[in-house]
C-alpha cells in the first residue's frame, strides 16, 4: 500500500484528540468567567435585613406624621423650642416698647415745640425784660422758665454795684436750663437705640437655636427629607423676623426723634438769645426789673 494511505488512521485520531482538548478548554473557560453564586442567607440573617429594610420607611413615616400641619406665624410660635419662643416674646415686648415711646415722643415733642414757637415769637415782639415777663405769666414751657430765671437774677443781683457780670451769670441760668430741657427732651430714647442695635443680633440668636433643633431632629429621625427640616428652619427664621420688625421701626424713630430734639433745642437756643437781648437793652436803659420787695413797698 502506499504510505499515505497507511497513516491516514492516525492522524484522524490526533485530529479528534485536539478537538475535544479545545472543547474543554473552552468550558473551563466559560465556567471561570461566570461569577460566583452568593451563598444563601440563614433564617436570621434574612430576617434582620428584612426588618432593617421595613424600620426606614417607618422612621420617615412617623417622622413625617409628627411634623406640624400648621405653618402660620402662630403656629410656628406654638411649635417652637421654648428658647426661640422667649426670643420672639421678648422681641414683641420690645418692639410695643418702640411704639410706644414713639408716639410719647411725637405728642411730648410736638407740644414743646408749639409753646416754643410762640413764645418765642412773643419775645420777639416784647419791648422790655419786664413786659416779656407780664405776658409769660405763669405759663408752662421751657421759654417762660428762661424769662423767669433772668427775672429772677436780676432780683438777685439788685444790690450788687455793678451789673457788669449779671449778663454772664443770666446766660450761665439759660445755658442750665436749656440743658435740662434737652436731657428731659432726651429721655427714654437710648431704650429706642439700643432696641435698634440688638434686635437684629436676638433674632439671629433664635434663629441659630431654631436651626440646631433641626439638626437634632433630623438626626433623630435619620432622614434628610425636605418635609422634616422644613418647619424648623422656618420656625427658626420667624425669630429673625421679628428681631427685624421690632430693630428697624426703633432706629427710624430714634433718628427721627434726635431730629426733633436738635430742632427744639435750636428753638430754646433762640429763645434765650431773645431773653439776653431784652436784659442787655434794659441795662443800658436802667430799667432793669425790680425785686418783688421793693415793689411791693412802693405800691
Amino acid at each position: 500500500m502506499p504510505t499515505s494511505f497507511r497513516h491516514r488512521p492516525a492522524l484522524a485520531a490526533a485530529l479528534a484528540g485536539a478537538g475535544a482538548l479545545m472543547a474543554g478548554a473552552a468550558a473551563r473557560a466559560q465556567e471561570a468567567a461566570a461569577p460566583a453564586a452568593a451563598p444563601p442567607l440563614d433564617g436570621a440573617m434574612q430576617g434582620a435585613a428584612n426588618g432593617a429594610a421595613q424600620t426606614a420607611p417607618d422612621a420617615a413615616a412617623a417622622a413625617l406624621a409628627s411634623l406640624p400641619h400648621d405653618l402660620s406665624p402662630w403656629g410656628m410660635f406654638v411649635t417652637a423650642s421654648p428658647v426661640v419662643q422667649a426670643v420672639m416674646v421678648g422681641l414683641a415686648l420690645a418692639s410695643v416698647v418702640t411704639w410706644t415711646i414713639a408716639i410719647a415722643k411725637t405728642v411730648e415733642l410736638s407740644s414743646a415745640r408749639r409753646k416754643a414757637r410762640s413764645a418765642l415769637a412773643m419775645l420777639e415782639e416784647a419791648r422790655s425784660l419786664s413786659q416779656a415777663a407780664e405776658w409769660v405769666g405763669f405759663s408752662q414751657g421751657t421759654a417762660a422758665a428762661l424769662v423767669r430765671a433772668v427775672v429772677a437774677e436780676t432780683h438777685l443781683s439788685a444790690d450788687a454795684p455793678s451789673r457788669d457780670g449779671l449778663m454772664d451769670r443770666a446766660a450761665s441760668r439759660l445755658e442750665r436750663i436749656e440743658s435740662a430741657a434737652g436731657r428731659r427732651m432726651a429721655r427714654g430714647t437710648g431704650i429706642l437705640a439700643t432696641i435698634g442695635s440688638t434686635g437684629p443680633f436676638i433674632g439671629l440668636f433664635g434663629t441659630v437655636w431654631g436651626i440646631m433643633t433641626s439638626f437634632i431632629g433630623i438626626s433623630k429621625a435619620q432622614t434628610t427629607n425636605l418635609a422634616v427640616v422644613a418647619p424648623g428652619i422656618a420656625e427658626a427664621l420667624l425669630a429673625t423676623a421679628i428681631g427685624l420688625v421690632a430693630a428697624i421701626p426703633a432706629v427710624v424713630v430714634y433718628n427721627a426723634c434726635s431730629r426733633a430734639i436738635g430742632g427744639h433745642k435750636a428753638q430754646l437756643t433762640d429763645a434765650s438769645a431773645a431773653v439776653l437781648r431784652l436784659l442787655s437793652r434794659d441795662i443800658d436803659r436802667h430799667v432793669l426789673p425790680r425785686p418783688h420787695s421793693n415793689s411791693r413797698a412802693a405800691e
